[in-house]
């Protein structure tokens, strides 16, 4: 593969050269859903795989980095990370499952990935966020009609992801840029945030 990227922020067609491989010739345009699904093993199908099974079964929302990059300029990232009602959340799991996806259950998420792509799916059971779908937008996100947590929540989320005692530090500054992203493209949000943040935001 050669001679394609991921940088649009609209996420519709994504600009690409010729395609050479066993296989594959994509001259002109692909989708950015399509940009995606080569740049992750078929990511892109399983992403969509995943909304659908969200919107089969009740309220759920996305959060986290794809969420964010709904906010401000994307950045590439191979998580998906989502909020689906307490309810229905073993159905979801169920019918991803049966559609051939691992599951790895832990404390505070449901993981699902499949074999082949580098999508990694994580559901959180933490019930902070079971209010964040009642608040959602619907967004195009892949390429995909998505319900994704509303501004406020996204922050909301990262900051409780930030704060979290047992995160990895690699993972606490992925969540600092994060925040800071948003906070400089959403000025009146900082007043959430915590001061050894706002310290690192001070002049901008």
């Amino acid at each position: 593969m050669r001679d394609y990227w991921v940088s649009n922020r609209k996420y519709g067609t994504t600009p690409v050269g010729k395609q050479q491989g066993p296989g594959l010739s994509y001259p002109g345009f692909v989708t950015a859903l399509e940009a995606y699904d080569l740049t992750t093993k078929g990511g892109g199908g399983d992403f969509a795989r995943v909304i659908a099974a969200c919107e089969s079964f009740g309220p759920y929302c996305l959060i986290e980095g794809l969420a964010v990059n709904c906010y401000v300029e994307p950045v590439y990232t191979l998580d998906a990370d989502f909020v689906v009602v307490a309810q229905v959340l073993q159905q979801v799991v169920a019918l991803l499952e049966h559609e051939g996806f691992t599951i790895r259950r832990f404390s505070n998420s449901v993981n699902a990935q499949t074999p082949i792509s580098d999508l990694r799916v994580q559901f959180t059971t933490d019930q902070r966020y079971q209010e964040f779908p009642a608040r959602s937008q619907l967004r195009e996100v892949l390429g995909v009609q998505t319900r994704v947590a509303c501004l406020e929540d996204v922050v909301r989320g990262k900051l409780w992801a930030y704060s979290g005692p047992q995160r990895r530090l690699s993972k606490r500054k992925k969540d600092e840029l994060d925040l800071i992203r948003l906070a400089e493209a959403y000025p009146e949000l900082r007043e959430l945030y915590p001061k050894e943040l706002l310290d690192q935001l001070a002049g901008f």
